[in-house]
């Protein structure tokens, strides 16, 4: 984590040891329970190592802001054309694409197991800590750690579907829970944590706590949680939370938070602005994920280790460093925005539009010409990694670039889809800082509101859960495709097909070893 201090005790105390049991999470500890979760200064240790247990859930396996991008329109699966076939798997939802894939997601599996047992560890303890003068930190500590319980637990759901629920740390081999009742904690959670935050303004929160979690990220997530939440199920309420309070979480946001759009969308973006990058933080960020280059092969995991599959396949060319060519950018989506809409060249790199002479389509599956721009890993003018500059142990892990899961342009928008009385003023905000002196004003509606949401978060994890939303057979009909791509050079049919993502539900497998470990008490998704 980045500006929040990292107690190195902290985190051996709270790290989590792999097991070959099914989550079986055992502490490493040099302290007890019993001489441990004794004063507040305990708790803030014991809050950051669950902060930091958020941040390393997707240094292995498969991140979800990529596996997102490639179940969704936005991109396919692509990686190196002599590498298995796993991001294909995933992109088509085809598990016969790559048998030998079928645990693509299980160190994530495990990596969010023991990020949660950190939280519920942390929140059982509440009572035991003697807070003495300093029990007004007591709510605000509980909150932000329910606050990441309840984020981490809202992508597993709606990964996997069907999930244990475990609300306090447990060696029992459970069953999957009903999703009903794991959003129901998350419904609970969050309300807890906007209840329980400061309602402290982006400009008066110390720069040394940004990057904590704040009332404006619970409020913010509680709207998208029920946005999901009743459009895939198919239901009026999330846990007894109406649209219309939903709606007032968000506009509480918009009237109080302090936050607001950056003037410029390319400044948002380090790869897409250089010189004028906005910076972490910056008061359009409400909520993200924090890196830092600090990872290495010991087990610290402070890095963006998923970055690198973004870059150019064994290329760079300044400001784009080289990667691994995963989730090359479908046409269709550089083929969607307006040519007067900014945000197009902000979001995709091109390799015609910016004169690239990329030199290893031989060695690139599913080559588009398009690759992400907004998570780019960078380079210097001589081919430098960025990250290595900055001290990282190599390019690969050392991305320091945060994700940034919640933008205000976000909530301006769910308050629009959520029947604000503002709704016009704030879909022509996102929209005339996109177009600038070219913005002709287009009425607000659900299509249109949904058409400037792929636009504007085009390749930052939202797209597939915008899609999933309208309900599974609307979005397999929309991802559905044949067309051609370049395997090596050499261009090849491309097919994904809308009767394998509606007979999965649009969730993706449960780790075959997790399902064996259980004995069987895990049960397959569909499809799968």
């Amino acid at each position: 984590m980045k500006k929040l201090t990292i107690y190195l005790y902290a985190l051996a105390l709270l790290t989590m040891s792999a097991c070959s049991d099914f989550l079986d999470k055992e502490p490493v500890v040099i302290a007890s329970d019993v001489n441990f979760y004794k004063t507040p200064e305990d708790a803030y240790k014991a809050l950051v190592g669950a902060y930091d247990g958020l941040q390393g859930v997707w240094a292995n396996g498969m991140a979800l802001p990529i596996a997102t991008e490639v179940m969704s329109d936005n991109t396919f699966g692509g990686t190196g054309n002599a590498d298995g076939f796993g991001y294909q798997m995933i992109d088509e939802f085809d598990k016969s694409r790559s048998t030998a894939d079928q645990n693509i997601f299980q160190a994530n599996w495990i990596a969010y197991y023991a990020a949660l047992y950190r939280c519920n560890v942390l929140i059982g303890k509440m009572d035991q800590i003697e807070w003495g003068t300093k029990e007004e930190l007591r709510p605000i500590y509980e909150a932000e750690t329910r606050f990441l319980r309840a984020y981490m637990y809202f992508d597993m759901v709606r990964l996997w579907g069907n999930i244990p629920l475990l609300t306090a740390p447990s060696r029992d081999n459970i069953p999957q829970a009903d999703p009903d009742a794991v959003y129901a904690v998350i419904a609970e959670d969050l309300t807890y944590a906007a209840a329980n935050l400061p309602a402290t303004t982006y400009a008066s929160q110390p720069v040394s706590q940004r990057g904590r979690v704040t009332k404006w990220a619970a409020e913010a997530l509680l709207a998208r949680a029920y946005l999901y939440y009743t459009g895939y199920y198919g239901k009026t309420e999330l846990a007894g939370i109406t649209k219309a309070q939903a709606l007032a979480y968000v506009e509480d946001v918009i009237a109080n938070s302090g936050h607001d759009l950056v003037d410029d969308f390319f400044k948002l973006w380090p790869a897409a602005s250089i010189e004028e990058y906005a910076g972490e933080d910056n008061k359009e960020t409400i909520f993200a994920v924090k890196y830092t280059y600090t990872s290495d092969y010991n087990g610290n995991t402070d890095g963006n280790h998923w970055m690198v599959m973004y870059g150019m396949r064994d290329q760079f060319s300044f400001p784009y460093g080289n990667g691994w060519g995963g989730a090359t950018v479908n046409p269709k989506l550089w083929n969607a925005y307006d040519a007067n809409d900014t945000r197009r060249g902000a979001s995709i790199i091109s390799i015609s539009a910016e004169d690239i002479d990329y030199e290893h389509e031989a060695k690139q599956r599913e080559y588009t010409g398009y690759y992400n721009k907004k998570y780019a890993p960078m380079v210097d003018e001589e081919g430098n990694s960025v990250a290595v500059e900055n001290g990282a142990v190599n390019f690969m892990i050392g991305q320091f670039q945060d994700y940034v899961s919640i933008r205000y342009a976000d909530v301006l928008l769910m308050a629009a889809e959520l029947g604000s009385a503002n709704a016009q003023a704030y879909f022509d905000k996102v929209r005339q800082r996109a177009f600038k002196t070219n913005f002709v004003q287009v009425a607000v509606s659900q299509e249109n509101i949904l058409k400037e949401r792929q636009l504007e978060f085009a390749l930052e994890g939202i797209r597939y859960w915008d899609l999933l939303r309208q309900g599974v057979p609307t979005a397999a009909a929309i991802i559905a495709e044949t067309t051609t791509v370049k395997n090596g050079g050499i261009a090849t049919t491309k097919t994904i097909t809308a009767s394998k993502i509606e007979l999965t539900k649009g969730l993706q497998q449960i780790p075959t070893n997790q399902i064996n470990l259980s004995s069987n008490v895990l049960k397959q998704n569909a499809g799968w």
